[in-house]
């Protein structure tokens, strides 16, 4: 699997890597932020400007999603606009938003359905959008 990497779009990752990442912080700061403050029991508590971990550890993790994504569409040779929607979709439920949902539910936040709704949308939208880009800049 690893003889993947050196035949990997590296524009495509760029680009799906920097639409993913604005449009999380697009979701949580400007679109949801009430929501989403609501869903943590935080509202109004959020600071403005952020620490940098909350900026750089979601680049990461967005990055890290987004190369592992290229990876599979790669391996699997998903290349139809049909085998694209059916691969983000598995990917997108069976993985992001159900690992989202998982983590919801702890007592650390207080409305874990309303916080799954919010981020594992998110999460789904932005598997569709980066599996599009990857799959037809490939």
């Amino acid at each position: 699997m690893f003889n993947y990497i050196n035949t990997l779009n590296w524009g495509s990752i760029a680009l799906a890597f920097i639409i993913y990442f604005v449009l999380g912080a697009l979701w949580f700061t400007t679109i949801f932020k009430k929501s989403y403050e609501e869903a943590l029991g935080k509202v109004g508590q959020l600071p403005d400007r952020p620490k940098p971990i909350f900026v750089v550890g979601p680049a990461i993790c967005t990055f890290i999603i987004t190369f592992t994504t290229a990876i599979l569409i790669n391996v699997l040779d998903i290349s139809s606009l049909f085998s694209t929607i059916e691969f983000a979709s598995i990917v997108g439920i069976g993985y992001l938003v159900a690992n989202t949902v998982n983590i919801a539910i702890n007592p650390n936040i207080p409305n874990p359905l309303h916080y799954s709704v919010i981020t594992g949308s998110y999460h789904l939208l932005g598997i569709y959008i980066i599996s599009f880009v990857l799959v037809y800049m490939r």
